[in-house]
């Protein structure tokens, strides 16, 4: 999937650049455009881009936008790089960069219909929120647990550090913010099972705001509690952290999600 682009704020995605002009004869959307953390790009099973960009400059705000389907092999596509997550390469998946240039997209590759750009994506970015503080719970309740086991079988200080009192408060607040966000959560995927994308959207933008920066937290005291071992690859709780943490950017940063909570409950 491909929105982002280095050259704008793609947090507001009305500011994309990328242009898919019509051919003279109809047949071809001519697309040029740059985009960077295209999602699959460097996979090599990925052969297709769901590619965001604009038909109309000139339409209003939010019918600017339509997607295409581009195939990968079309002259004029070209992966510049991979990008790298707090140095993770996310293989297979990976992130690129990506140039279109002069790329001639069959018309029957649109999809949906041109302004329909905007639709399409609070479509699916709706539920996919919800996935991802889903499975970040999953995450934070993993990470805990290999608090909890570190803790029990480790000593310093003439005692097990489980009996610390820091340690205990650590673990009783990853414990109460855990199940916190899960209630939350929970209370949004029910709201979007009863009522839809449209009326789940303040408690959508909530979840995306709380779940990742409790997992940052929860996380952290993990690491916290496993010393030097928990920031190498011994454990998986670094790579955690960095799913948390670019969380809270990818599908929408806090701020986004903080004013459209903030907007909807004035």
């Amino acid at each position: 999937f491909g929105m982002t682009e280095p050259a704008v704020a793609s947090s507001d995605a009305k500011n994309i650049q990328c242009s898919m002009v019509k051919s003279a004869d109809g047949k071809y959307y001519i697309v040029n455009g740059r985009k960077h953390w295209t999602s699959g790009a460097m996979d090599s099973r990925c052969k297709i881009c769901i590619l965001m960009g604009k038909t109309d400059f000139n339409a209003a705000g939010f019918k600017q936008q339509s997607q295409l389907v581009v195939p990968m092999n079309l002259k004029g596509v070209k992966i510049v790089r991979h990008l790298s997550v707090f140095g993770y390469d996310d293989a297979p998946h990976g992130h690129a960069e990506v140039v279109f240039n002069n790329v001639y997209v069959p018309s029957q590759n649109l999809i949906l219909g041109e302004g329909r750009g905007f639709e399409i994506a609070q479509g699916r970015l709706g539920p996919g929120r919800i996935h991802h503080c889903m499975r970040i719970i999953g995450m934070c309740e993993r990470a805990l647990g290999l608090m909890k086991r570190r803790c029990l079988t480790r000593y310093a200080f003439g005692s097990m550090i489980a009996k610390h009192t820091s340690i205990q408060q650590d673990i009783s607040d990853s414990r109460c913010e855990i199940e916190q966000a899960r209630l939350l959560v929970l209370q949004t995927a029910a709201m979007m099972d009863k009522l839809g994308n449209k009326k789940a959207r303040q408690y959508i933008s909530m979840i995306k705001v709380v779940a990742p920066r409790m997992a940052c937290k929860v996380i952290d005291r993990a690491i916290q509690a496993h010393g030097g071992l928990g920031v190498c690859q011994d454990t998986p709780l670094a790579k955690m952290y960095t799913g948390a943490r670019s969380l809270r950017i990818a599908d929408g940063p806090d701020a986004v999600h903080q004013r459209v909570t903030a907007r909807l409950e004035l």
